[in-house]
């Protein structure tokens, strides 16, 4: 694919193949401090030019592995990223994207969104100051963002950059 001279390398240390350690909260929002460990896949590509690129995800859970894809595109406008999330268990819906920027390497995305029935802020944070190992997480506020209850942690190490 032939890259625009001007797009965006906001997401250029996720590019490529992945192995992840991921953490997420077992109790989301209830007070839960017991965190669940499972391992995973991701792989990273560009597209629409480097404009936007495409995650492709297994994810290894305890109990089961699932598949879902992480949708990125970039508004030269705004200077803003969008990010869609699809989940093979749920096949036929896109969450609400997170959008926001990088400012020195770190990302901070946020969408409103409703989670177990309850409204909510959403924020991701991508972490790229060290391309050997970046990290992500997400955090969920109930109090519109005055506090944050971080749920899910990743740490990428490359399989074969």
């Amino acid at each position: 694919m032939d890259l625009e001279p001007n797009a965006p390398k906001d997401f250029d240390f996720i590019i490529g193949q992945w192995n992840v350690k991921h953490r997420r909260l077992r109790d989301i929002l209830n007070g839960g401090e017991q965190w669940i460990e499972f391992d995973g896949q991701s792989s990273t590509v560009k597209t629409l030019g480097g404009f936007g690129n495409i995650e492709d995800n297994h994810l290894h859970f305890p109990d089961s592995s699932i598949r879902a894809k992480a949708i990125r595109s970039y508004n030269s406008q705004t200077g803003e990223w969008s990010i869609w999330w699809l989940d093979g268990r749920n096949p036929n819906c896109l969450d609400t994207p997170v959008v926001g920027k990088f400012v020195d390497g770190v990302g901070c995305f946020y969408a409103n969104e409703v989670y177990n029935g309850k409204a909510i802020k959403v924020r991701f944070i991508w972490n790229g100051t060290n391309p050997e190992a970046p990290t992500w997480e997400q955090a969920f506020s109930e109090d519109d963002g005055k506090t944050w209850e971080v749920n899910w942690q990743m740490e990428f190490t490359a399989r074969n950059k």
